[in-house]
Formats: C-alpha cells, structure tokens, sequence
C-alpha cells in the first residue's frame, strides 16, 4: 500500500554507506527526523540509496521532489586502494625522479622478516609505467630546463597505448612554480581528452617529493573509480526524482559538491567515518562533555577518534592500506573489527576474530543469506544480547539456530561450551577495539579514563561497557541515534574547501606584507572553490594556518595565523612552541620557519542537531526481561529489556539492562547504572564497588 504524500517541504537526507548496512536519516520540516537502515549493496553501493528512496516514498509518504539537500558519506576511495580496485595509471615525473615511489623515505617497520614486502605503493605505478620527461625548475621555481613537450607527448601515448585510464604528472619544484605541470596538462589533455589527469601542484603543494608523488598517484588510482560511482549516483537520484545538487563528505570534515569532489577524490579517503565525529562532537555538547572518545562500530570495520576540549584532532598526513598519504584528514584510526568479523581457530589453535568479515553478503550465519562462518554478531545472540525479530528494527529477521551452529563449531575445536566460546569472542574482539582506542589516546598522551566513550554504528552499543571496563573508563555516553550518527553528522558538517601553498620563510624573517599577499592568493582559489557551492561570500568564514616547525626538524605542526595581532611573527612563534609542548613534551627556544600556509573557507555548518530534539514516545519503558550470559560471571543474569525510544528524561536504571532501539542495542552490563538526560542521550556510569544487582 503506498502512504499519502504529504505536502512538499525541505526534506534533508544523509547517507552513509557502511559495509554491512548503508545508514540514512531524513530530517524532516519542523526538525522531526526519521532513519533507515539498509543492507549494503556491495557490487553497486549506489543500489541500496536508490532502494532506500523508493522505500521511504512508499512507507513514509516523502516527496522526492522535495529534497532539499542529499548528503553522502562514501568509502570508496578508501575500498579502492584496500581492495586494489582503482585505474591503472601512469606516473610521469621529472628526469631522475620516476623512481621515488619506490624508493620512499627507505623506512622499514618489518626489519625481521626473512622476505620483505615492499612498504611504498610500488602497485600504484609499476616501473612499466613510470616516465620521465627533461624539464627542471630551480627551488625558486625558475626555469633551468624548458619542458620537453615531444618527450612528454611521447610518454603519454605510450601509457595510453599501455591502457591507463588516469596519469599523474609529478614535476620538481611545481608546489612553487606550477608552470610546467600547466603546461603538460594541456598538451596531454588536447592529445587525449577522455584521460583523467592529476596534476601535483593541485593535489599535494607542499616539498617532499615522495609524499607529493605519492598523494598525487593516490589521487590518479581513485580518480576514474570515484568519477563513475558518483556518475552512477546522480544518475540514480535524478532519475527517482531527486532535484537536490549531490554533497560529498570530504576526510577533513567539511561538505563539497559532488563535481569538486571528482576533481579531488584523494581528499574522500574518511569520508564516513569524519562524519561520525562530527556528530560524536555535537552529541558531547549537548550532554556538556568536551572530551570525548568516539568508536564507530559497524560490521565491517571500528573507527575509533579522540574529541579534546570539543576539537577533533586533524592531522595532515593520513595511513591508508597500510601507506602514509599527505592529505589532511580527522585523526582516526580504523581497525578490521565489527559485527561480522569473523571467528576463526588458527594454526596453533588460538581464537582470532577478524579482520576479515562476512559483510552484508553473506553476512553472518544469523542473517540466512549463505553465511556459515561464525561472527561476533552470531556470539552476540548466542550469550542473548541482540533479539533476532528486532534486528535493525526488525526490518531483518536473524535464525539464532544457525548462530548457535556456527559458534559450536568453534566451541567443538576448543573443547568449551558453545555460550563459553561466544563470550571468548568477545573478549579477543573488544581487546583489540581497547588497544585500538590507546592507539589514539594513551599514544598521544591522553589519560582514556579522564575521557567519556562515545559509541556509535550499529553495534557500538554492544561493546560500549566492556570497552569501558577493560579502559578503566568510567562514563559512557549512549546517542539518541547511535546507529545511524555518522549520517545524522553528515546533516551538521559545514561546506568546507581548504587550498595551501608552499611558503617557506624563517619566522624571525617574515614580511606581513608578503605573507599577507601569498594568502590573498590562495584566498581566491578557496573562494572560487567554495562559490561553486552557490554560497553567498558573507555566509563564509575564513581560517588562516601555517604549517611550522624549527630549523631543521623533519616535521611540522599545524598553528592557526593570528592576523589581527601587531606582531603576527611573534604570535605565531608563541602558539608554535605552546603546540609542541603540549604535543611532543617539550618546546625549546630555537629558530624556527614557515613551511606552509593555508586557507580554510567554510559555511553553513552546525554545533546542533536539530532532529535530536527529545520528545519521548508513550508506551511501556519495560519489555520485559531474558536470561543473559555476560563476562565475570558463571551463570547467566537477568537482564530487564527496555524500550529506548519511550524512556524519559531522568529515567534511571541499573544493570545488566539492554536498551533497544531501531538502529543499534546497547548492553548494559552489571556495575553500571544508566540515566536519561535531558537531550536524550543515554549517560551510563561504572560503579565498581556498588555490587550490580543480578537479578
């Protein structure tokens, strides 16, 4: 039966595309909200969107017409290089240079291997090809050797002949001077103009000449991959009737539409998991907490971020499958572990769990679709935390009968009980999810424990108080929508464009004047960047940054420009040593210099989440109560089951409780005790000594 359309309004819809279930939030007029979660499509992810759409048309009655904005969060970039799924490309560098992608910095993190895999992405650009064309600028950026423009052309048809679909053009000294690199798109582009290029001095403008080749390879690998998944999307949305321009979430956090984000698919790497941080940050603010852990748990994967003083941190240079690539990007870290992480006994008998997993297809033994190897998701129905007729709010119906199977094949190889096995399960996968959160915090200096966790995805609520407990954490704080954060956050991040450039310059020498000039210059790129958002000029707010460190260190720290202050060398090296201090335990009174600037243009965003206004529903808070098994404790406990949506503000409770809701369940073991605040989230405290009642 198809629902009455209600009149057109300005709908808001986020999606974020995991690989077990593609999460969506529609934001309604008036603030109301509304979320789905879908199973992923993997061969087109794009399928499940365009399903989803047609879906909520039917059962919730929206106009499609009546979409105002589509907001994407995408992992295709990132599944490209994991997979070794992107373009073939070719690599054309300055005579003498076409090797540095393989040589690297000629850093080793396995020494003690007997046979040592390559550690720089030699795959991006095999030496077959990788050219070289004469052309040599000075580091002034001066010309010393004009372009070979019949070398050049000579080198492209050649890859071209070979079957490269993008090239990536990577001159000396192009970050200050882009002339030659101009130039060679030109001649490749009239020759060739179907074929993708990515120029060095757009992706990557700063010195260093691996990191610059390499980010601009990346950039070049994905770029056709990216080009046709977003072609295929839009095509998709328009023709189900979608008017609304297609948004991409970029790796820094901030939103651009989908023809810039072709044009520099390398920045896309985080796009989902930025957009669970955002929302991490908001939902911290409304329940006045500031710092934060977030960790993202899907069936995939676990991106785990470190909020501070309500401040993501960024970093400039990210790792993908395992390779740094210099693109600026929230600091998180992902690790191989989920809901469908597979459960496995190794050589010597050991129990592992993940990195592999079943995905969406065939997903968990549980879901009936195929699957037959056990996950964490089976364990979990196994020990009685997830209810299979309620599954993703019951839009998937689970067999506990085949999870149990699966798991007792494990139980049967290690001689121990099936529920036994289940929670073993879950102790080796929450122990590598706890040292993937000191990864972030205690490496950086951060005591965890003086921190709130913050779990998100559709399974974060399952592991939250173990990850806790294990952390000696004592605060959880539990979403209104856990399960589908990321894409809420999408909805609040600003429209953002950052442009650098290389500006080296000793502090203790800077000209205001001329550092002021080299802003204006990247200001009008930015601003050109962000016009094509069809945003007005005065709803744009302007950052400044430079990139400094001392004389001679190889690397530096991001320090906001204060342009205001009289003496903005003195300010900037005051701000440098508080920063490394506080960073790196120590600062010292040395000269220290300018290696870039930066410009970050930004708009529309939000520090508030207006559909997670609270309103409770009526009904029974109380679903009654099952039998669980949980760790630390022989026999099974009774855990009440309520019913998050209609629990109101103040509720309290005590463990072991499960709270569901339709996009996650959280587990609430013994020890702890839960409230409801007054925006609605679910605040959880550890009281170790207290003695949880079992009930």
């Amino acid at each position: 039966m198809t629902a009455t359309v209600r009149s057109p309004g300005r709908y808001e819809i986020g999606v974020d595309i995991g690989g077990t279930f593609t999460d969506i939030v529609c934001r309604e007029p008036g603030g109301e909200m509304r979320l789905m979660k879908v199973p992923t499509t993997r061969r087109d992810p794009s399928q499940a969107v365009i399903r989803s759409l047609e879906t909520m048309a039917e059962q919730w009655g929206l106009s499609i017409a009546a979409i105002s904005r589509f907001i994407h969060g995408t992992t295709v970039a990132t599944n490209a290089v994991l997979e070794r799924k992107g373009a073939r490309i070719g690599l054309i560098t300055t005579s003498g240079f076409r090797d540095v992608i393989e040589i690297g910095r000629q850093l080793r993190t396995q020494v003690y291997k007997i046979v040592l895999d390559p550690e720089t992405p030699v795959f991006l650009a095999p030496g077959r090809f990788r050219k070289e064309v004469p052309e040599r600028l000075s580091a002034k950026g001066e010309i010393v050797t004009p372009l070979d423009e019949d070398v050049l052309l000579a080198a492209a048809d050649d890859l071209v002949a070979q079957g490269v679909q993008a090239i990536a053009v990577c001159f000396l000294f192009a970050f200050i001077n882009p002339v030659h690199e101009l130039r060679a798109r030109d001649l490749i582009a009239r020759r060739h103009p179907k074929l993708m290029l990515s120029l060095s001095h757009d992706v990557d403008p700063a010195f260093r000449e691996y990191e610059r080749t390499v980010a601009t390879a990346f950039d070049a690998y994905v770029k056709p991959v990216v080009d046709d998944y977003l072609n295929e999307l839009e095509g998709g949305l328009a023709k189900a009737g979608v008017k609304a321009p297609l948004q991409v979430m970029q790796s820094r956090g901030g939103l651009t539409v989908a023809p810039i984000a072709r044009e520099r698919p390398v920045r896309l790497f985080l796009s989902g998991p930025a957009a669970g941080v955002i929302g991490g940050r908001i939902v911290g603010a409304s329940a006045g907490t500031d710092n934060l852990i977030t960790i993202d748990i899907g069936g995939t994967s676990a991106d785990i971020a470190l909020i501070s003083r309500s401040k993501p941190m960024i970093r400039s240079e990210g790792v993908i499958g395992g390779y740094p690539v210099r693109v600026a990007m929230v600091d998180v870290n992902t690790i191989g572990a989920g809901g469908g992480s597979i459960a496995r006994i190794d050589a010597s008998g050991t129990l592992r769990v993940g990195p592999h997993s079943a995905g969406s297809e065939p997903g968990p033994a549980c879901y009936d679709r195929g699957g037959t190897e056990p996950t964490v998701t089976d364990a979990s129905i196994v020990l009685g935390w997830l209810d299979p007729s309620y599954f993703a709010g019951g839009t998937l119906k689970l067999k506990a009968e085949l999870a149990h199977a699966a798991v007792a094949k494990v139980a049967g190889s290690l001689g121990l009980a099936t529920e036994n096995t289940a929670l073993g399960i879950h102790r080796v996968l929450n122990a590598q999810m706890a040292e993937g959160i000191r990864l972030v915090s205690v490496r950086q200096g951060v005591d965890p424990r003086s921190y709130a966790l913050v779990p998100l995805g559709g399974a974060g609520g399952i592991h939250a108080t173990a990850l806790a407990r294990e952390l000696g954490m004592t605060r959880v704080l539990v979403p209104r929508i856990p399960g589908v954060l990321a894409a809420a956050g999408l909805l609040a991040a600003p429209i953002e464009h950052e442009v650098s450039a290389a500006f080296a310059t000793p502090i203790s020498a800077l000209d205001p004047a001329a550092l002021r000039d080299a802003l204006s210059q990247i200001d009008a790129k930015a601003a050109n960047l962000i016009a094509a958002e069809r945003v007005a000029p005065e709803e744009v707010t302007v950052s400044y940054f430079a990139d400094v460190c001392y004389i001679g260190q190889s690397y530096n720290l991001e320090i906001p420009l204060r342009l205001d202050d009289k003496d903005v060398a003195a300010s900037l090296y005051r701000d440098f040593l508080a920063a490394h201090d506080r960073i790196y335990g120590h600062a010292v009174e040395g000269p220290a210099k300018i290696v870039n600037i930066r410009t970050i243009h930004q708009a529309h965003g939000s520090d508030v989440l207006e559909e997670m206004r609270f309103v409770p529903k009526t009904g029974p808070v109380e679903l009654g109560r099952r039998a669980i098994r949980v760790a630390d404790h022989p026999e099974p406990v009774t855990a009440i089951i309520y019913d998050r949506d209609v629990m109101p503000a103040g509720f309290r409770f005590t463990g072991p409780a499960i709270i569901q809701q339709s996009d996650t369940t959280t587990l609430v073991e013994p020890e702890w005790s839960g409230l409801v605040d007054e925006a609605g989230n679910l605040v959880l405290t550890r009281h170790p000594s207290s003695g949880a009642d079992q009930k």
